[in-house]
C-alpha cells in the first residue's frame, strides 16, 4: 500500500499539466461569442469578458473569468474538478445549496494551493531524502527541517510570507475596518481561485475548455497528493525511516529475508 501511494504520488506531481486526450468538460463553461471565435484572448486574473445582453432586453451580464462563468445551478457553480466515476463529490457539504459564491470560490482557492504544496513535497520527500543536499542536512525528511541553519531558516520563512502576501494583493479584497462583513475573507470578483499569474513556462492555454481541462488535472493530482504525502509523513513518524528505507524494508519481509538480521543484540536498526 506505501508503494502505491508513494508511485502514484509521484506520477500525480509530474503529470500535473501533461496534455491530455481525456474528454472535455466544457458543460461547466458559457463561452461568450468572443471566447467561441477564431481568436481566443489570453485569460488572466484581471482580464474579465463581458456576455451580451439577453434577447430579452435585459441588461444584466455575466462576468467570465478564464472562460468560467459561475452557475448557482451547477454543483460548485460551475468549476471544473468533477471526473468519473464519482463525479460531484462533496459529502461534506462545502459546496451544497445555500453556501455562498465566495465561500466556493476561498475553498477551491485553499484546495488548489494545498495541492500544489503537496506535489512539491512528495518530490521533496523523495529527493530529498535521496540527495545530498546543502548544510549536510541527512535522514528523514520529517526531521530534516529542523537541520537547517538559523539563518536559512530565516530567509525560507521570509520567502515564504513574501508570497502570500503578494498572492493575499492578489486575489483578496483589501480589508476595510469601517465594514468588516463585507470585505473580510472576500475574494476578488474577477479573480480565479490559484490564478496568481504565475507561469513562466506559458502553460496556461488561451482556450477556456483547455483551461478547464487543466484545472481538472491540477486539482484532481494536487488531491491524490495530498493525500500521499500525509502518507509518507505518517509512515516516517511510525517508524522514523525514509521513504526508501521503508521500501528496502518491506522488500526484504516479502521476499522472505529476516530485515533485522544485521543487527545483531540492538534494539533499533
Amino acid at each position: 500500500m506505501m508503494k502505491l501511494a508513494i508511485l502514484s504520488t509521484a506520477v500525480a506531481t509530474t503529470a500535473a499539466f501533461a496534455p491530455s486526450n481525456s474528454p472535455r468538460v466544457g458543460a461547466n463553461l458559457r463561452m461568450s461569442e468572443e471566447e467561441s471565435s477564431a481568436e481566443q484572448p489570453n485569460f488572466s486574473p484581471t482580464e474579465i469578458d463581458a456576455f451580451s445582453e439577453s434577447s430579452t432586453g435585459s441588461s444584466a451580464v455575466a462576468a467570465s473569468i478564464n472562460g468560467w462563468v459561475a452557475d448557482e445551478s451547477l454543483p460548485c457553480f460551475g468549476l471544473p474538478g468533477a471526473i468519473a466515476p464519482t463525479g460531484f463529490f462533496d459529502p461534506l457539504g462545502f459546496a451544497q445549496k445555500g453556501i455562498s459564491l465566495n465561500e466556493v470560490k476561498r475553498n477551491r482557492e485553499a484546495e488548489v494551493m494545498h495541492g500544489r504544496v503537496a506535489m512539491v513535497a512528495a518530490v521533496g520527500y523523495l529527493a530529498g531524502e535521496s540527495i545530498s543536499g546543502p548544510f549536510s542536512i541527512v535522514g528523514p525528511a520529517n526531521d530534516q527541517l529542523q537541520q537547517m541553519p538559523a539563518p536559512a531558516f530565516a530567509l525560507l520563512t521570509v520567502t515564504i510570507a513574501a508570497m502570500e502576501l503578494k498572492r493575499a494583493t492578489i486575489g483578496w479584497v483589501e480589508p476595510d475596518f469601517g465594514s468588516w462583513s463585507k470585505t473580510l475573507w472576500k475574494l476578488r470578483d474577477n479573480y480565479y481561485p490559484g490564478d496568481v499569474g504565475f507561469d513562466p513556462l506559458g502553460l496556461k492555454p488561451t482556450d477556456a475548455e483547455e483551461f478547464a481541462n487543466m484545472q481538472t488535472r491540477e486539482i484532481q493530482n494536487g488531491r491524490l497528493a495530498m493525500i500521499g504525502v500525509a502518507g509518507m509523513c505518517a509512515q516516517e513518524l511510525v517508524n522514523h525511516r525514509s521513504i526508501m528505507e521503508t521500501l528496502t524494508f518491506y522488500q526484504k519481509v516479502y521476499s522472505g529475508v529476516n530485515p533485522y538480521e544485521a543487527c545483531g543484540d540492538t534494539i533499533i536498526c
